[in-house]
């Protein structure tokens, strides 16, 4: 009886070991794909997460590859643009594994993957930076080229089992032997080009204040008419008052009339010389009795 239990502990112990070292299972993780390579040939592709059977080992075993968006940064290289400017290009590139079968028999590997991916973005960037001038490409033109050079990019990695989600430049500057002539280049230019807006909006300046002056000159000549016009039409009505006042009691008028002359033309202090016979003084002698009319002047 004992020994008949050490047999059995001892066939569990064997079969135990076997299982560990031929392992007729494998665990993906929820990051994992995997393909099942079965006496060197891939035979089909797992994507599940989870516990999943196999052919013991070495029957079959199982290649597992990375399923997440993954990140690579490329080194700077060098390209040239449309007006001739070399640049120093650092960019980085996302990419992802969307057919590990295609991806296992072409590349093999993420390191073969990244080797590939390299010589394509840099074909496409060198490509694209190309057709564009470098103030464009550091202004407006950034993200069109860009958009280019990822959809160009995936569309050949994916021969790969790759797919390319996002290429960007983090950096572009200018080699340090180009860089301070290219400044005094892009300088002068800009320098130029602030001379040229000046003389423009002085001409332009020029124009709005002759057109201004015309304009005001016009204004103040219609209103000096039309106050012209006014004032005529004014003192034409006060003459017309003045007439028919005196035409309603001349001798009244004519005493208010020489009123006005005596409170504008005497002021304490002055000394006037006139006849006695003068007109002006016609109210005043009305004042003297008949005989001061008579006697002293």
């Amino acid at each position: 009886m004992s020994r008949t239990w050490w047999r059995r502990m001892s066939l569990v112990v064997v079969l135990f070991v076997l299982l560990l070292i031929f392992k007729p299972w494998y665990v993906l993780d929820e990051t994992e794909q995997g393909v099942i390579v079965q006496l060197g040939k891939p035979v089909r592709v797992v994507r599940e997460s989870g516990l999943h059977l196999k052919l013991p080992y070495p029957l079959q075993v199982v290649r597992k590859f990375d399923r997440r968006l993954l990140e690579y940064d490329s080194p700077p290289e060098e390209v040239i643009t449309r007006d001739k400017k070399t640049l120093v290009v650092d960019s980085y590139v996302r990419w992802r594994i969307i057919n590990p079968l295609v991806f296992l028999q072409t590349v093999v590997s993420e390191s073969g993957a990244i080797t590939r991916i390299d010589d394509v973005v840099y074909s496409e960037l060198r490509t694209e930076i190309g057709r564009v001038d470098l103030f464009d490409l550091v202004s407006k033109a950034r993200k069109d080229v860009m958009e280019r050079v990822t959809a160009r990019s995936s569309e050949k990695t994916k021969e790969f089992g790759v797919e390319i989600v996002d290429v960007r430049i983090k950096r572009a500057d200018l080699p340090k032997q180009n860089e301070q002539a290219v400044f005094q280049r892009m300088k002068a230019e800009r320098e130029r080009q602030a001379r040229q807006y000046r003389s423009e909006g002085e001409e332009e300046a020029t124009k709005i204040r002759a057109e201004a002056d015309k304009e005001r000159a016009l204004i103040l000549a219609e209103a000096e008419k039309q106050a012209q016009i006014l004032r005529g039409e004014g003192e034409a009505e006060a003459l017309r008052i003045y007439a028919e006042a005196y035409r309603q009691n001349p001798e009244f008028f004519a005493f208010l009339r020489t009123l006005e002359v005596y409170r504008k033309a005497f002021h304490e202090g002055d000394t006037f010389i006139l006849s006695p016979a003068s007109d002006i003084l016609v109210y005043l002698r009305s004042l003297q009795g008949p005989q001061q009319q008579g006697g002293e002047r």
